[in-house]
């Protein structure tokens, strides 16, 4: 990716002064704000279109049926389980992981980078979510709650903050040179940890699943553009003249 991305300024620049017979300087950072700014922008539009469809009588039918299926499998094993994965994706559950991942950066990388990075995304995900709530202000489902709640439905969370945060995390796993069966393991329990979050809160009777949907399809929208932008920032380091 970041190959790519540096063949495309650097060819873009190349193109631009020669019609113009000229070298600017800041054009690429002003690429950069335009590639932000269309995939801020277009990611809304996207996750707008598909809240409207949250009205919709089919869609309602769909998570009334999923949800009765989730719950129907309540048993007390299960309860557990999906209470102590939901902690995990709540604020201390953040907390235990991120300070975890704190001693890994600063002794095996021997970087902040990498923690700052994710403790980045987690905080754009959790300020946004918030602000979409009160934009939006969808009730909770009317059955039993299995936790206490206080804000509201859509977008969820949890869902948002899990696959925005250990998303993240599975983008450096990928990227970090360690050995590939280390590499899946490590990627096969992120992505459950991911799922197990987003369906707690429907197996908990705290959250449609059109809000799981919403807070994933978000929180995946949050890893894209946090990842090109430290791609960009690492490329404009390296070779100041793009």
């Amino acid at each position: 990716m970041k190959k790519s991305l540096f063949t495309f300024i650097k060819s873009l620049r190349e193109f631009l002064e020669n019609k113009l017979n000229q070298y600017n300087t800041t054009l690429p950072y002003v690429i950069t704000v335009i590639i932000a700014l269309v995939i801020v922008v277009g990611g809304i539009n996207l996750f707008v279109e598909l809240t409207e469809t949250l009205k919709t009588e089919m869609l309602a039918n769909y998570d009334t049926a999923i949800t009765d299926y989730i719950v129907s499998r309540r048993t007390p094993g299960l309860t557990n389980y999906f209470k102590f994965m939901t902690n995990v994706g709540d604020t201390y559950g953040y907390l235990i992981v991120l300070s975890i991942f704190l001693l890994v950066s600063l002794l095996v990388f021997k970087r902040w980078k990498y923690i700052v990075q994710a403790t980045l995304v987690l905080a754009l995900a959790t300020v946004s979510n918030m602000m979409l709530k009160r934009f939006i202000d969808r009730a909770r489902p009317g059955i039993e709650h299995l936790v206490s709640v206080e804000t509201l439905s859509y977008p969820s969370g949890h869902a948002m903050s899990a696959m925005a945060f250990y998303g993240f995390l599975i983008f450096l796993v990928i990227k970090f040179d360690i050995q590939k069966v280390f590499k899946y393991l490590l990627v096969i329990v992120l992505l459950t940890v991911i799922l197990s979050i987003g369906i707690s809160r429907i197996y908990l009777g705290v959250h449609f699943p059109s809000d799981i949907a919403g807070g994933f399809i978000a929180g995946f929208i949050w890893v894209v553009f946090c990842v090109l932008v430290f791609d960009l920032i690492q490329l404009f380091k390296r070779d100041p003249k793009t």
